[in-house]
Order: C-alpha cells, then structure tokens, then sequence
C-alpha cells in the first residue's frame, strides 16, 4: 500500500481513540504517533521513546486492539519503530504484544464465557504485572501481604477462607488481589483462577437474566477453584446479584474453593449489602491495607522508576513522596506524567518539573465537595430552585434530579445512605439505595444522560 494508506489508516484509528479517551490523553499520548507503513497486514507506527512504546502496550493495549479490528480489519499487526536516540535519529523496531491482534471471535461484548473443557483454557484475567514482585511491603501493608502469600502458597486450605481485603483506593488491593491468583496459577496451573470485577459480574447476571440462561451462569461460577472479585462494594443496592452470589459463595466455600474480596470499606461499613453476606465476608481474615507511609513512598517510587528503566534525581524522589501521599495509584501517575512532559518537550527531569506537575494533582484536591454543592449545581443544571428537591414533589424532573444528586453524594462523599437521604429530600436508606441503582442503570444504556452527568461532574471538579 502506498504513503496515503497508512496514513489514511491511522487518521481512522485516531478517530475512534479519540471517542474513547479523555482528550488530555488522545493529545499526550497518541497526537505523537507518526504512521510509518502498512504492508503484510503489520500496521508500522513511530514513537518518541521506548517509554513511550512501553506506556502505551501497558494501559492501552486493549484500545489498540479493538481499534485495529474496526479500522483495519481482522489479523493486524502492530509494530513499533522506537526512537532510542534522538541526536542521531536511530530507531529500533519492536512488537506488539499479542495482545494487540483481534479476531473474530473475540469481537464479544460482556457475555458469560462458555465453560472451558479444562483450566488451560479458561482465561483468568489476571494482570501479570500485579504479583508479589513488584509488591513493595511496608508497615502499611505487611499483615496483608503475609495473609496473601501464605493464600496463594495453600488455597482453600488455610483459614483464611474468605480473605477479605479493605482500604482506599490506589492503596494495592487489586494488585494484591492478582498476585495471589497469579501464584496459585504458576504453583497450580491445573486450578480453574478467575478474577472479575463486581461490576462486570452484575452486568453479566443481568445478560444472563434477560438471555434466560442464569442456570449456565450459575454454574460457570460455581465451577471456579479460585475466586477473585474485586470492589465487592458494587453490590450494594443490588438484590437479585446479592442473592445468586450468595449461592454461589456457599457452593464454593462448602467444596474448599477459595474465596478472595476486595472492597473499599470493611464488611461492617457495607451500606446496602445483606447481613447474611456481610457474615460470610467475616468468616475467614479481614485484612486492612492503610495509605502508604513516606518511606514506603520513596521505596514504591524508586522501584517504578528501576522497573521502568528511567533516571529520577534523588531530590525528584523525594519531593513527590512528601507531597503525593493518599495513593499508590497517584504516585505511579506523576511518574508517567513526568516522563510524558520530559519526552515530549524535551525537557530534563529535575524538582522544577516535578513541582510543577505535583502542584497541579493537589491543589485539584484542595477543597472537598460538599451535599450542598452538589445540590447547587445538580438544581442549576436542571434549572431547578435548590428549595425544590427537598420537596414531595413527584414531578420526573425533579425525582431525577434529586436522584442523581443522591448518586453523587454516594460517590464524592462518605456519608452514609441514611445520612445522604436525611439531607437531600429526608428520604430513607432504601430511597437512596434506589436512586444510585437507577442513576447507575441509567448511564450504561442512554448516552445522552451519561453525557448529562459528566457535565455535572466536570462542574463539582470545578468546585473542588
């Protein structure tokens, strides 16, 4: 194919990458790609560094992927030419992971897998970089990571069965979580190992309710030796799911299979979650993993910087672990927007750099969000006066209304539903619990009311 193809090509991959990322990021990390060629179904792309290359196969592997199907069609390749020097233009070609090929057969939505005839065949997904390796241990979360390892060393045979696992976000719950059914999967490669999220179970309960084939997904689940679900807070509000979990805990517990949960709050703290689950969560450990220390910090930083093969100053190091320090998530994030600014503009990585990029993720957390803002600006939104959702009124717009505002409030404060039912409307917990399932229900399947939403959400963010 000639020069105009593989330009043509990309420009079509750039168009739907840019539907499915935030701006700042299709900018940042794909405006820079030049398309080089396109020959023997390999699509050949150039990028500044080999940082790059590595960024974008990690986070973006699976866009990539889906993006190549629908543009170029399916058995495309991806190569990188990787600029490794850029005073002399050399360059280095470097593959795609497999990961990037896409076939028919695995163009699916969220559909219940077909159980596979053995455990090789049944994909865990698991992310391989989340083991123990790259784990780091500290004070904050030393008790978990003996739990998880001695989990991951006797599955199901230990008491720690249910292992429950709590703490805020970005604290390596996930990451733990996989490190343990990666293990069990090098130790016991004949173990059927699955982790999903709690969300993408509830979506396939729901397909498999509305395909009538809830039995073949019963029994898919109760068919797995090691369970991993994560963010098991999703459940709250969510009866019937609450219900065929509950069932299919009971089956795999009673059969020694092994049970592991994440949540972002401890099992008593589970507004909206059934007292007979909420027993079960407690029957085996409940391990906390707090917010890392500094020193933990420092030591997370410098193994992401080694790991990634950059050269950070010691005084760079120090200052972000001083100042970043709620999650390990954030840490790994200024890091990468580190390298993205020293690599676009050419620039060296020094405290100037670093104080300007940390500068900008917390002062965006200086002022907490409040119910009345957002009650203000849901009611401005809808031009509504603030006075009205506090109203009996049953008029749709206003019902909506003080629904998303009880959706938000669940999800940028940590009230509990009965106290965010007492200040908007002095509604119940059941009310609040109501609202959130609709106004969640609602944003997967109308786009326009999710577009109604993220404007609502950009405008608290300006708030904040």
């Amino acid at each position: 194919m000639n020069e105009l193809n593989h330009v043509g090509l990309w420009n079509r991959c750039l168009e739907i990458i840019r539907d499915n990322v935030p701006e700042q990021t299709y900018k940042t990390w794909f405006l820079p790609i030049v398309p080089l060629k396109y020959e023997d179904k390999t699509l050949v792309i150039q990028v500044p560094s080999q940082f790059f290359y590595e960024f974008l196969e990690d986070k973006f592997v699976d866009l990539l992927r889906k993006t190549l199907y629908k543009a170029v069609g399916e058995g495309t390749k991806l190569m990188y030419n990787v600029m490794v020097d850029k005073s002399s233009r050399t360059t280095v070609n470097l593959e795609s992971s497999p990961r990037t090929i896409i076939s028919q057969k695995n163009v699916v939505g969220k559909e219940i897998p077909q159980i596979p005839a053995s455990a090789s065949e049944l994909d865990p997904h698991l992310n391989p970089e989340y083991n123990f390796e790259t784990f780091i241990e500290g004070y904050s979360n030393k008790l978990s990571r003996s739990v998880a390892e001695a989990v991951a060393l006797n599955p199901a045979k230990t008491i720690f069965n249910p292992l429950f696992f709590y703490g805020a976000s970005g604290v390596g719950k996930t990451h733990l979580a996989n490190a343990i059914g990666t293990k069990i999967k090098e130790l016991y490669p004949r173990k059927r190992v699955l982790y999903v999220s709690a969300h993408l179970f509830q979506v396939q309960y729901t397909d498999s309710v509305r395909n009538n084939t809830t039995n073949d997904f019963i029994n898919f689940y109760q068919s797995i030796d090691v369970l991993i679900i994560d963010d098991i807070q999703e459940f709250a509000g969510v009866t019937k799911t609450q219900n065929t979990f509950f069932h299919i805990f009971n089956h795999l517990h009673q059969n020694g299979k092994q049970l592991i949960l994440t949540s972002d709050r401890a099992p008593i703290l589970l507004q909206g979650v059934e007292e007979r689950l909420i027993t079960r969560f407690k029957w085996g450990m409940v391990a906390e993993l707090e917010r890392p220390t500094v020193e933990l910090r420092k030591n997370i930083l410098r193994n992401k910087i080694h790991r990634d093969g950059l050269q950070f100053p010691s005084e760079v190091v120090d200052y972000i672990a001083e100042n970043v320090c709620d999650s390990v998530r954030d840490l790994e994030g200024i890091v990468i927007s580190i390298m993205a600014h020293s690599t676009i503009y050419n620039k060296e990585i020094d405290l100037d750099l670093a104080q300007r990029i940390v500068r900008k993720v917390v002062n965006k957390e200086k002022k907490s969000v409040t119910i009345d803002d957002i009650i203000n600006i849901v009611c401005k939104h809808f031009s509504l006066e603030t006075a009205t959702i506090h109203t009996k009124s049953r008029k749709r717009e206003v019902v909506q209304a003080r629904q998303i505002a009880m959706y938000l409030a669940k999800s940028y404060t940590d009230f509990s539903t009965s106290k965010i039912g007492m200040l908007i409307g002095n509604k119940d917990h059941a009310t609040v619990l109501h609202a959130c399932k609709t106004i969640k229900e609602l944003r997967e399947v109308d786009k326009s009311f999710r577009a109604e939403i993220e404007d609502i959400q950009t405008a608290l963010k300006k708030q904040g």
